[in-house]
């Protein structure tokens, strides 16, 4: 089946068949460590999907706060987002619709069927099976300035932030990254934690299996995360990566839950636009991990933002697809009496 263009007929049912499309591509969402921490339930009444969080594949260490958790499943509402429209549906989001569940992070009704049919949102959707995070070396082809215009103004459609920095304010994030990097490996139980998630093909689905983890810098300008942490068996090669690094600063206004979850879908929607724009992505979360280095992300004459994430973008290889979850090992059955 060609997901980019094979979509369900839009009726006032809501069919298995489609119900399924819909969580695939929600699930095509990249997530920290690739731990793709949702799962989603469907309450046929109201047709409508609820996107709830997984807690046994959050990061007790990495993301004590839950913050990149409550990113991961933003992505994931976005994609979610886009296909329902895509298909001809209007989605209805609700952010934490229901106080007393804190696990039920957002709630997707499928208010329509559309009038128009397939919309725009079209070619997000068919970004959606195209987009890889690539931890590969870019070239040293420049972004043209208008496609990282286009970037700023989804971001900004999103109620999010995205910045391109100078070279020399992308140094001092790049050397902030680097601190996290030292730190994480120096501290016994992120890198433990880090370790964990390397699962081969064997053991499931979830995790990164080492063909996917890519190589480290030769010249450390750019500061990837070894997932390894240092372990000799698993110890990662390294390459020349791009001379001058292209990163993009995520942020918010605010900085509550709520905030994590658009911040996570203005990152969706970001690195949608990215593919097709022909652009490579990869994600830089490490100095997000350290309360002080969190902070001193941030640039003063921007404002009062959060930094959320550091966005790596640039022409290169495709990544490794990571493996994902199926849709019957994500969605749970209505509660009784629905």
């Amino acid at each position: 089946m060609d997901r980019t263009t094979s979509l369900p007929d839009v009726s006032d049912e809501l069919s298995a068949a489609a119900v399924e499309k819909l969580v695939s591509a929600a699930v095509a969402a990249p997530s920290i460590h690739n731990t793709q921490p949702w799962r989603f339930r469907l309450l046929p009444e109201s047709r409508t999907l609820e996107v709830r969080a997984v807690p046994q594949r959050s990061l007790r260490h990495t993301d004590p706060t839950g913050r990149a958790l409550h990113i991961s499943v933003g992505a994931a509402v976005f994609n979610l987002r886009t296909a329902v429209r895509a298909f001809g549906w209007e989605p209805v989001v609700r952010l934490l619709p229901r106080p007393a569940e804190p696990d039920l992070l957002a709630s997707v009704r499928l208010a329509g069927p559309s009038r128009g049919g397939r919309t725009p949102d079209g070619a997000l959707y068919d970004a959606i099976w195209l987009r890889h995070t690539s931890r590969l070396p870019y070239s040293n082809r420049p972004v043209p300035p208008g496609e990282l215009t286009a970037l700023t103004e989804g971001a900004h459609a999103e109620g999010a932030l995205l910045i391109v920095p100078d070279p020399e304010e992308t140094r001092r994030l790049m050397l902030l990254t680097a601190e996290a990097e030292r730190r994480n490996t120096a501290d016994p139980d992120r890198r433990g934690e880090s370790r964990r998630w390397i699962r081969p093909p064997q053991d499931g689905r979830v995790g990164l299996p080492p063909d996917a983890l890519g190589p480290q810098d030769a010249h450390g300008r750019v500061p990837v995360r070894d997932f390894t942490a240092l372990r000799i068996p698993l110890q990662l090669p390294s390459a020349a990566f791009e001379a001058h690094p292209t990163i993009a600063v995520l942020s918010t206004a605010h900085d509550r839950r709520a905030d994590w979850l658009r911040a996570g879908q203005a990152l969706q929607r970001v690195l949608l636009l990215a593919t097709m724009g022909g652009l490579r992505s990869s994600l830089l979360h490490q100095a997000l991990e350290w309360p002080d280095l969190r902070w001193a992300l941030r640039d003063p004459s921007t404002g009062p933002g959060h930094v959320q994430m550091l966005v790596r973008l640039g022409y290169g290889p495709v990544g490794q697809a990571t493996p994902r979850l199926g849709p019957d090992e994500v969605i749970e059955p209505p509660p009784s009496g629905s």
